[in-house]
């Protein structure tokens, strides 16, 4: 469902508007899958100077997922809120996302922390440059 939503429409924009650069963030900690939605399993988030630098997908699609730093597509993560909020703010502030003109989050169903983790700190004075973002989610 969203994870499909999430990939489609960004395929959808990136064709439409090929001037302009899109990210996904997979925020679905418990249950990443837009890497293998977007055909990049197997690749890696590489360190660099200016933070972890996102997986390409296409020239102007790049791809940030916890899924990218796990040993396995198996590992399962169970975190508790703090541990979540902290590795989501970290992919919004940390990771080297480029000049983005929109940003789609996918995230896990209903209203949870990862939700108010993310609109709180999009919304933050504090948050690098402002980011247009499209929250993709379901209701519970």
């Amino acid at each position: 469902g969203k994870s499909t939503v999430t990939t489609l429409l960004t395929r959808y924009l990136a064709r439409s508007f090929p001037d302009n650069n899109f990210g996904v963030l997979d925020i679905d900690i418990c249950g990443p899958s837009q890497p293998r939605l977007m055909g990049a399993l197997g690749e890696n988030v590489h360190q660099s100077g200016s933070g972890w630098s996102p997986v390409g997908i296409d020239d102007n699609v790049c791809l940030m997922s916890i899924g990218f730093l796990l040993g396995s597509v198996d590992d399962a993560i169970i975190w508790r809120g703090p541990k979540k909020n902290g590795m989501i703010r970290q992919f919004l502030s940390e990771v080297d996302w480029g000049n983005l003109d929109l940003l789609l989050l996918d995230t896990p169903p209903g209203t949870s922390d990862e939700h108010l983790s993310v609109v709180s700190y999009l919304k933050d004075d504090e948050a690098p440059d402002s980011v247009r973002a499209i929250i993709v989610t379901t209701p519970q």
